[in-house]
């Protein structure tokens, strides 16, 4: 056989093995976070049973995992020595040593009972949220290099990218990250965002929107809401009208500040890999892009461990964080009246959209920056259309304390306290009157 006959078999081969790590592993990728299976009685993702039947057969002992991860976070910034690099450094080393002494207070049963008997404090910031996030954020890392390194999101990218770029300035392929969402979990998509803005894949300004536009609590937060304020009967409707409300919010406030100043750059240390704009023969473009993708995506364990690794960085700086400013968060919603004060920042909106209980949405809905589930809880008895605009804005609001605010500061992005508070503002009063013009439509 001859060297170029040996070399273009050698291509053929390549190619071949490019093809199958593209399809395959692309593939699973997609059955596990995006495809709902029944199990158990229970439809949801693969990756949500996955959580499921480990919290299971660890049993009670997860909680005791729980404390350890949140006792390696509390700890890692003193032994790396970088909790006094910067103010918001020293603020968050401290709230994550606080996060470690109320996660010692459950597990316990230190201090006032009300803190362990009230659904809304201990129970469920330890159990609900961090006993959840502790095992799907690095169990989802597991599979995550199956999302973005084969090719699945280059391949998406060049059909979508004239549709992201247009309503929200963000590259095609950041379409996975905002199904990821919705149909998994907020946690799992900033990893994958915060993976890509370290490779150089978004810049700053496309990371930021990314992160505090598409990183919306999952369907199964959304069918809980429904549950509780009755409008299952209404489900479709909720469902579809606050998936686009949501991204409507997030291209509006792409376009003001403070999203409007942050820079067009990319991290700094990395090696800017932006999306090539296309324009024509996209079916073409996307198949070549994909298989250059699964080409230089090098090993496949090697992917899954540095993923994995990356997965439980982040749960270490979560967890503490979210026991720590979610319960100063939920304390304050519960038992002051700085809630009810912050209230009349909205009540002008939810009077024109003529909420028959105007005042009450407005308290309601300003406690969603401690937690999405409170509003709620506030207008359980109010009219139906008082109830969807709260159901809908406390999705569309995307950002509070007890568990998103935590993921987004604890990534690499650049986004700060201020900003986020901003764009909270931003985003209530668009999802009020938005939400307020199709019930004053429709119901």
């Amino acid at each position: 056989m001859t060297g170029q006959a040996v070399e273009t078999k050698h291509e053929a081969e390549s190619k071949g093995t490019d093809i199958a790590k593209f399809v395959l592993c692309s593939a699973l990728g997609i059955f596990m976070f995006f495809i709902s299976v029944t199990f158990g009685g229970k439809s949801t993702i693969p990756l949500d049973h996955l959580t499921t039947i480990v919290r299971g057969a660890l049993g009670e002992a997860q909680k005791w995992v729980v404390l350890a991860v949140i006792a390696a976070g509390a700890a890692l910034p003193f032994v790396k020595k970088t909790w006094n690099q910067s103010t918001q450094s020293v603020v968050f080393s401290v709230f994550k040593v606080v996060g470690l002494i109320c996660g010692i207070m459950y597990m316990f049963h230190l201090g006032p009972e009300e803190l362990h008997t009230n659904a809304d404090l201990f129970p469920f910031l330890y159990v609900t949220l961090c006993c959840s996030l502790c095992f799907l954020i690095p169990i989802g890392a597991v599979f995550l290099s199956f999302l973005t390194d084969y090719g699945l999101m280059e391949f998406v990218a060049v059909f979508l990218q004239p549709v992201m770029r247009k309503i929200w300035k963000t590259p095609g392929r950041s379409a996975i990250d905002a199904v990821a969402s919705f149909v998994g979990s907020y946690s799992l998509a900033l990893l994958i965002t915060d993976r890509l803005y370290q490779n150089g894949r978004y810049n700053k300004k496309e990371a930021f929107i990314i992160a505090t536009g598409f990183s919306t609590v999952s369907t199964t937060f959304m069918v809980v809401v429904a549950k509780t304020l009755g409008l299952m009967d209404r489900w479709n409707f909720y469902f579809w009208t606050t998936l686009v409300i949501t991204f409507i919010v997030t291209a509006i406030v792409a376009r003001i500040y403070p999203t409007s100043k942050v820079p067009d750059e990319y991290m700094e240390g990395v090696t800017p890999d932006p999306e090539p704009i296309v324009t024509k023969d996209r079916l073409n473009v996307a198949w070549t892009d994909a298989l250059t993708a699964s080409h230089n995506s090098g090993s496949i364990v090697d992917n899954v461990v540095r993923n994995t690794k990356d997965g439980c960085r982040m749960v270490a700086n979560i967890l503490p964080t979210i026991m720590s400013i979610g319960f100063l968060g939920m304390l304050i919603a519960l038992f002051t009246p700085v809630f009810n004060i912050i209230g009349y920042v909205f009540y002008p909106f939810t009077m024109a959209v003529q909420l028959p209980e105007a005042m009450t949405a407005a308290k309601a809905i300003s406690t969603s920056i401690a937690e999405m589930f409170l509003p709620a809880a506030f207008v359980a008895e109010a009219s139906i259309r008082t109830k969807y605009v709260i159901a809908v804005s406390c999705i569309s609001e995307l950002l509070f304390f007890s568990a998103v605010i935590p993921c987004i500061l604890s990534t690499k992005i650049p986004v700060t306290i201020p900003q986020i508070l901003i764009l909270w503002v931003e985003r209530v009063i668009l999802s009020i009157l938005l939400a307020g013009a199709v019930a004053l439509l429709v119901l």
